[in-house]
């Protein structure tokens, strides 16, 4: 079961690439919008499936959020380059950016045995919701060829960011408050 459950996790990053490459043709638009849903539920299967069957893996719990992080950034990117939006890859930066700057504090606290400082908190699971529902709006304003529906992804994308930096904070403050 473990090999399954850590399958649907990497499937999820395959999927990731299959989109971005689908988004370069307005007729791949319907099929990214479609490979986009299975994607989100193979995240809530794995977990779901892992729990249920406690096959929870070492390897699972490292890779869903990274599949979650690469399912992200490659789509952002790909709507980017799609829609040549600069403030989707602006923002789409920040996120990497963040990403890189918590993995990096992850990374120290579990050098100084302080894991807990960075342990994956409920509003971090809200931001990972909130940009995968913002993904969800632009693909369906793609598939729907309407600029109103991508303009109210925008806006979702915007509301993202402001809670991508600030969780990105919280965790560097706890950090350093312990550090010094």
């Amino acid at each position: 079961m473990t090999i399954f459950i850590n399958s649907l996790t990497f499937l999820r990053i395959f999927l990731a690439v299959v989109i971005f490459i689908l988004l370069m043709s307005p007729n791949g638009y319907l099929i990214s919008l479609i490979l986009f849903l299975i994607a989100g539920a193979t995240d809530y299967f794995d977990g779901f499936l892992a729990r249920k069957y406690n096959s929870v893996s070492q390897i699972g719990e490292v890779m869903d959020p990274i599949a979650d992080k690469i399912l992200i950034v490659f789509i952002l990117f790909g709507l980017a380059v799609n829609l040549s939006s600069y403030l989707i890859g602006f923002i789409g930066s920040l996120i990497v950016a963040r990403e890189i700057w918590v993995s990096a504090l992850r990374d120290m606290n579990a050098r100084n045995n302080n894991s807990q400082l960075t342990k994956v908190t409920f509003l971090a699971k809200i931001k990972t919701s909130i940009q995968l529902f913002t993904i969800f709006v632009y693909l369906l304003g793609l598939a729907l060829s309407s600029m109103v529906i991508i303009v109210i992804g925008d806006f979702l994308l915007i509301m993202s960011l402001f809670i991508t930096l600030y969780t990105g904070i919280i965790y560097t403050i706890n950090s350093f408050n312990k550090l010094y």
